[in-house]
């Protein structure tokens, strides 16, 4: 289980507003410190979304997110100075209850948003293994979590934000996965850290895949956006999908179909970085600015990185998409040898950080 303290560091003084402001010199200028970041716990309402939970996180210095305990701790909308940089699907945040795991099913309710992990059994196509079924990208984007705990508290003069929850895969007769994922922000910093342990729970030994699937949207992807991502080898899938066509982006095209590239034997040191920069990122005022969105993680852990390009009409969306496995299902893992298999009660410990950066 992670350490509740492994986020705690030294406390500083917050940056906010173009200085560094000390603890008490920010409580005196507020009511509450929600009036300029903090977290908060909401509900759906109506439709698909009907008593779904959000829990909606704000830095204070632009960016701001939904943590979704009741689709597996991922995150939905994200916004950076008002403007979203994430992509919402047509059916956007349903309800768990409108899940059906059953082949390609998985596409009417994923969310979209800023992440949907894919897992914990099964990545990527449907197939049939060792006598189970297992649906297009697995479980854990559809399971609600318990034990979920939102909180914002100062450490020293450092105010951090933390959500955290458990989701159980299991099944009787079957495997038994835990996730137990924290999600941490700092008053002050743009920057989303996820840290992630993923235990065998159970008392055999178990297959695990894993993909986070990060998605970026318009007004972030337009025709001036760059992708940069970590020297690898790049190979392709789909049509027209040219292996040296993963860096540019496009206006929506009629009947474009979507590519998949595969990043394998990332070249670079043990945090890789994925980018992605709009020289000329709109603001709501009408100024624009230049943004940088820059995902690391760990390359032991997850070392190869798929990415998805979608520039479509209505459905407008990159995934980059870092995975201790690719998408082409479990049953293809194992018969590649590639398979990640977890003893009964070994751990994995997954560490990402997504930080938007401004540009002068």
């Amino acid at each position: 289980m992670p350490d509740n303290n492994a986020f705690e560091t030294e406390g500083k003084p917050v940056k906010l507003y173009n200085r560094e402001w000390t603890r008490r010199e920010i409580e005196a200028r507020v009511g509450r410190i929600e009036q300029i970041g903090g977290v908060q716990r909401m509900r759906g309402t109506e439709g698909m979304e009907d008593a779904v939970e959000f829990i909606r996180v704000r830095t204070g210095a632009g960016l701001s997110y939904e943590v979704l305990p009741s689709r597996g701790m991922d995150i939905g909308l994200c916004e950076y100075a008002g403007v979203p940089i994430c992509w919402l699907s047509p059916g956007g945040i349903a309800h768990p209850a409108y899940y059906d795991a059953q082949r390609t099913e998985w596409l009417r309710t994923a969310a979209g948003g800023l992440l949907m992990t894919c897992g914990l059994m099964n990545v990527g196509s449907a197939c049939e293994e060792e006598g189970r079924q297992y649906g297009l990208h697995g479980r854990i984007h559809h399971l609600p979590a318990r034990h979920v705990a939102a909180a914002g508290n100062w450490i020293g003069d450092e105010y951090e934000i933390g959500v955290k929850g458990t989701i159980d895969e299991t099944t009787i007769f079957g495997d038994h996965l835990r996730l137990t994922r924290e999600i941490r922000s700092s008053l002050g910093e743009n920057v989303i850290r996820i840290r992630d342990v993923v235990e065998n729970v159970g008392f055999t030994r178990a297959a695990h895949m894993i993909l986070y699937h990060f998605n970026f949207g318009f007004p972030l992807m337009d025709e001036r956006t760059i992708v940069e991502c970590p020297e690898a080898a790049v190979s392709s899938r789909g049509h027209r999908a040219a292996a040296d066509g993963w860096g540019r982006w496009q206006a929506p095209e009629p009947d474009t179909e979507e590519q998949v590239f595969f990043h394998r034997d990332i070249r670079t040191d043990s945090k890789p970085i994925a980018r992605i920069v709009n020289d000329r990122f709109p603001l709501c005022s009408g100024e624009s600015q230049s943004v940088c969105v820059e995902l690391t993680w760990d390359k032991s852990r997850l070392p190869n990185l798929v990415q998805w390009k979608m520039p479509g009409q209505g459905i407008h969306v990159l995934g980059l998409e870092p995975a201790n496995c690719f998408v082409e299902g479990r049953a293809a893992e194992r018969a590649q040898g590639t398979l990640v298999m977890l003893e009964p009660g070994e751990s994995k410990l997954y560490e990402l950080e997504l930080a938007v950066r401004t540009r002068k």
